[in-house]
Formats: C-alpha cells, sequence, structure tokens
C-alpha cells in the first residue's frame, strides 16, 4: 500500500507544470519560444511586458521544467525544454477551443473574419513543395525566427516590412504565408496585405512548430 503522503507529494508536483500555465502571459511566452529559442528581451517586446516581469514569468517556467536557457556572452537565451512542451500547450489550446465558447469569439476579434478561401493545409503544401509547385512560400515571422528554423524554400519578409517589399515578390505566382501558429494574426494580416496589392494568397493552417512536430522537413540557418 503506497503512502498516501508521498501520494500527495507526488500529484502536487504533477500540478507544478499547470500553477505554470496558469497566466495567459506565459502561455504566450511559450508559444513564441515554439518557434526558436529568444532572450528576455526580445521575449519582453514580443509580449508587451517590461525585461523584470519576463524574467520573472520565465523563472516560474524554467522552475517547472517547461524551459531551460543558456548564456551567451552577456545575454541569457531560452528555449522550450522539450518538444513534449509544446504538445502540452497544443493540447491545452485544442482543449480550450472545444471546450470553452469564448475561445472562438476572441480569437475572431483577434485574428479577424476566416479566410474567403480555404488555408492551405500542411498536407497540400508538403505536396505541392515535393512536386516542385512554383508557389512563394513566405514567412512573415520575426527575422530571428526564420533563421531558427523555417519551412523548405520559405522567403522571409517579416510582417513589418512587408508592405515596403512587395516589389520582391512575383505576381503571376501563389503566395503561402506562414507565421508562429493558428493563433497568430501575421499570416492573416500578410494575406490580407498582399490581396489588397493584387497577389493570390492563402495562409497555412496553422504555423512552423506544427509544421515541425508532424516531422516535415524543417531548414535551419
Amino acid at each position: 500500500m503506497g503512502d498516501r503522503a508521498a501520494k500527495t507529494a507526488l500529484f502536487d508536483e504533477f500540478a507544478r507544470a499547470a500553477k505554470a500555465l496558469a497566466s495567459g502571459r506565459r502561455i504566450e511566452l511559450l508559444d513564441v519560444l515554439a518557434n526558436g529559442e529568444r532572450t528576455v528581451e526580445a521575449l519582453a517586446g514580443e509580449v508587451g511586458l517590461s525585461v523584470a516581469n519576463t524574467s520573472q514569468h520565465l523563472q516560474i517556467l524554467r522552475r517547472a521544467g517547461l524551459i531551460t536557457s543558456r548564456r551567451h556572452g552577456t545575454s541569457v537565451h531560452y528555449r522550450l525544454a522539450a518538444p513534449k512542451v509544446f504538445e502540452l500547450w497544443r493540447a491545452l489550446r485544442t482543449l480550450a477551443a472545444s471546450r470553452l465558447a469564448e475561445v472562438e469569439r476572441l480569437a475572431a476579434a483577434y485574428l479577424g473574419t476566416r479566410d474567403q478561401l480555404e488555408p492551405v493545409t500542411r498536407e497540400e503544401l508538403a505536396r505541392r513543395l515535393e512536386d516542385g509547385d512554383h508557389l512563394v512560400v513566405l514567412d512573415v515571422r520575426p527575422a530571428a525566427e526564420y533563421a531558427a528554423g523555417h519551412l523548405p524554400e520559405a522567403v522571409s519578409i517579416p510582417i513589418g516590412e512587408l508592405r515596403r517589399r512587395l516589389a520582391e515578390l512575383p505576381g503571376d505566382r501563389e503566395i503561402v504565408a506562414y507565421c508562429r501558429g493558428p493563433y497568430c494574426a501575421f499570416a492573416h494580416n500578410a494575406v490580407g496585405l498582399l490581396r489588397e496589392a493584387g497577389f493570390s494568397a492563402r495562409r497555412l493552417e496553422d504555423g512552423l512548430p506544427e509544421w515541425q512536430a508532424a516531422g516535415l522537413a524543417v531548414i535551419r540557418t
């Protein structure tokens, strides 16, 4: 017969990971880190927090074993501790979307109306790339995330630079834009901008982390 105190301590330890996720800002940090390691300063800019506040959130995630860090010169770089951390975040958002009606309303408020054309699935894009289809795969995430890992043949134009760099894109080929995942607005905004400019554009159904989790090729520079 197992000891009651030991079982209580065991389940309390399981709860440590759950407690670390009990903050939207910490989940947002995991969402960013699923696209590659970042410094605390870069993460603070991404989630709109002070460096000190971001550092506190990161320490909670680190103590729960969800992220790790490495020092490079004077900077500390953070990354997900293991692929299972992304799977945990992915399972959480899937469960919330299926059980909480408010998630869909808030997603629509953040991302805008749904695409007029269906998003491109991972399977379709992988097949078209393998077949040598003359499309343009456009990565609209920050350049640091592109360098950490990107889809094969992807061109990097961060969303903030897209409008002034439209001339770099061919007007006679379909463009498939992608970003961090299904709740990232970068690709949605890119498709809207591209269509306004007369391009044929769609977005990937999710993002780089889901592509990588599916075992598809990722290029690192």
